[in-house]
């Protein structure tokens, strides 16, 4: 019999959710079964799965360790074969409930393959570093929003249940404002305020702008200003501050191609000349493309401690080498 004590962190879900990722290799038809058979409890007693925990609520498991081994899987403790390294993670805020970081290029924000480390597997091992404890597989800690593998800046993690929940109704209500900072071929000299439709290709991952609405495109809005300029190689180019207004997955780079400003660095949408140029002047291998400030805004249901929070994240370094290389004054 295994016997769990419901944290803070996981309380404020279903039981049925909560089993679901303990149990994370059963199908739910296996949990329920148990649940109708009492081979699994809530608090001494019978339970349905529909039930709300508490803070200090007990889930027994009259199971064997096999049993519970064999539905847990890989998840159970996602990093079993690295727990003597530790998580290295670029902390911009952190308290209680919530935990902001500036990811790195290069890192997936959530996994795309059963192998893959993305930044949701080194939040996890941090949490669990924090605590001095493994993470119990009922509560996963999550993100709220997502910035393609190569686009830096900060991300958002809720690290309890109802920290995710109230932080992904923010997301989605679109009651924050998202800024970001890119670098773009040619000379924007004035604020632009774009709307229009993105139909995202699933077999090249590449999305395209298109301005009347057709099946499958997602209406997308998007506001440019432009902060400085800067001639190099006979080309100009611009430092610009994006209000991403709706968040769709490559709106910007995107959306600033089909304008004819691709963002430096873009192999998918900048060219193949440009991030050859790029690449061989600063070892840039990606697009310079960062998320660099979230205004959390005034929401009613968000905790009045975060209401009117401004978060910013640091430029990485190579993006500001760039930028002082070619003679703005932002990277100083």
């Amino acid at each position: 019999m295994r016997e769990i004590t419901v944290s803070a962190r996981e309380a404020g879900q279903r039981l049925d959710k909560y089993l679901a990722k303990y149990l994370s290799e059963a199908p739910r038809s296996f949990f329920y079964k148990m649940l109708r058979k009492k081979n699994i409890t809530l608090n001494g007693k019978k339970a349905a799965g529909m039930e709300k925990l508490e803070e200090g609520d007990c889930i027994k498991f009259f199971l064997s360790e096999e049993t519970i081994a064999k539905f847990r899987g890989r998840a159970g403790h996602p990093f079993a074969a690295d727990m003597a390294q530790k998580s290295s993670l670029d902390i911009v805020y952190e308290d209680e409930e919530l935990l902001v970081v500036n990811k790195p290029a290069g890192m997936l924000s959530q996994r795309a393959g059963r192998e893959d480390v993305s930044l949701v597997e080194h939040i996890g091992k941090h949490l669990s570093e924090e605590d001095g404890i493994a993470l119990s597989g009922g509560f996963r800690p999550g993100i709220c929003n997502r910035l393609d593998r190569n686009t830096t800046g900060l991300v958002v993690a809720g690290k309890t249940v109802g920290s995710l929940q109230y932080m992904n109704r923010l997301f989605q209500e679109r009651l924050l404002e998202k800024y970001y900072l890119c670098l773009v071929q040619g000379r924007v000299d004035r604020q632009m305020h774009g709307k229009g439709y993105l139909v995202k290709d699933g077999d090249s991952n590449r999305a395209e702008i298109v301005q009347d609405r057709i099946e499958g495109a997602v209406e997308i809005e998007t506001a440019y200003e432009p902060l400085e300029h800067a001639l190099w190689r006979g080309s100009w180019h611009t430092l610009l501050r994006v209000h991403l207004i709706t968040g769709k997955s490559h709106q910007i780079r995107a959306h600033l191609q089909s304008l004819g400003y691709p963002v430096a660095g873009d192999g998918k949408y900048g060219g193949r000349e440009m991030c050859r140029d790029f690449g061989k002047a600063f070892g840039v291998r990606h697009q310079l493309l960062h998320a660099w400030q979230l205004h959390l805004g005034n929401a009613p249901y968000l905790p009045e401690k975060y209401r009117g929070m401004g978060l910013e994240a640091p430029l990485p370094e190579q993006f500001r080498r760039v930028l002082g290389e070619m003679g703005m004054k932002f990277s100083r």
